[in-house]
Parts: structure tokens; sequence; C-alpha cells
């Protein structure tokens, strides 16, 4: 599973809703490449995939393929909005390392 912080949820549901697109889910994916080998996906998907993993926290569907789960599973997606930066951060129990920006990692 997928844990969603508070301030994530908040945000997301934000973007969703200035999308209009509240009435799809979020998709998070693992895809290869970055300087860690591989990086963290996010795409609003109307519907989840034949095979997904589909959950519901604090209020936002996450779709994610069974490749990628094996890699998130127990993943806490968070948001920061403070001076240090913006945006979505990613903390993965799963990683054994992860590049200076974040946003990908080595399993």
């Amino acid at each position: 599973m997928i844990h969603v912080t508070d301030k994530a949820a908040e945000q997301i549901k934000t973007i969703m809703q200035k999308e209009g697109l509240l009435d799809h889910g979020l998709r998070v994916a693992v895809i290869g490449g970055g300087c860690s080998g591989m990086s963290y996906k996010l795409a609003f998907e109307k519907e989840p995939a034949g095979e997904d993993k589909v959950y519901e926290e604090k209020g936002v569907r996450i779709f994610v393929d069974g490749k990628s789960y094996l890699f998130l599973n127990g993943m806490t997606l968070d948001f920061s909005d403070g001076l240090n930066g913006t945006g979505f951060s990613f903390l993965n129990p799963n990683a054994k390392s992860t590049c200076g920006c974040g946003t990908s990692f080595s399993a």
C-alpha cells in the first residue's frame, strides 16, 4: 500500500479540482531512468488498468501497476511547500539509495 500524508492529499485534491479531474485517480508508478536508475511517475487517470492495485487513502483513489507495486509498497507520498522546495516527495523504504533531487532511486 502507498500512504498519502494529509498535506499530499490536500494538494492532489486541489490539482484535481483545478484541472476538472475530480472523477480521476492518481497513478503512481516507477519508470526506468533518472540518475539512480528508477524514477517516480505521477499522473491522473480516469480508470485503472486491468491488473492495477486500486485503493483509496484520505479521499484519493490510487492506481499502481503490479511491477511498480514491488518497488512502492510501503512508500509514503508527501508534499512540501516550504522554502527548501515545493513539490511531492517520496519516502520509500524499498529504496537502497536516492539521488539528490529525491525523484529517482535504486532498489
